[in-house]
């Protein structure tokens, strides 16, 4: 973010109460050395970490097992001009440890495509960042011109 951009500076708390009242949000990672998003739907842990239940065997959790991934949530209002995004940062793992997995099948987020064999990845929260745009004026008082659809 630059400042006077236009848009207002999140801090790490308010990120994470945003992100936890959405419940889809897109993981970003590498596949074959380039750039890939795939839209997931996820739990935040109670120390700010994302959660994902997928398939054991899937593309994703091969890409981003022990990978330094982001993880992005939003919310727009397009008729508002207004919304909010969060970026979470960190590296992230296949949780292995046999007791926190039955715990997060019990409290952990609910795959919308279950297979048969799923395992929770862990996004550490190492770096968060976020903005939100209020709509109809910018940081510069300008006010902002509502497009004719």
């Amino acid at each position: 973010m630059y400042p006077n951009d236009g848009f207002r500076e999140l801090g790490r708390q308010e990120c994470l109460e945003l992100m936890a009242g959405v419940p889809v949000g897109r993981i970003v990672f590498t596949r074959r050395a380039l750039p890939a998003v795939l839209p997931v739907n996820f739990r935040l842990a109670a120390d700010g970490a994302v959660l994902l239940r997928t398939a054991a065997g899937s593309e994703l959790v091969r890409a981003v097992d022990g990978a330094v991934v982001a993880f992005e949530a939003d919310d727009v209002d397009a008729a508002r001009q207004s919304g909010w995004s969060v970026v979470v940062t960190g590296p992230a793992r296949v949780v292995t440890d046999p007791v926190e997995h039955r715990r997060l099948a019990r409290t952990g987020p609910v795959s919308w495509a279950p297979s048969a064999r799923e395992v929770f990845v862990r996004v550490e929260a190492e770096l968060v960042t976020g903005r939100e745009l209020v709509g109809g004026r910018s940081l510069y008082g300008v006010p902002l011109a509502v497009a004719d659809g």
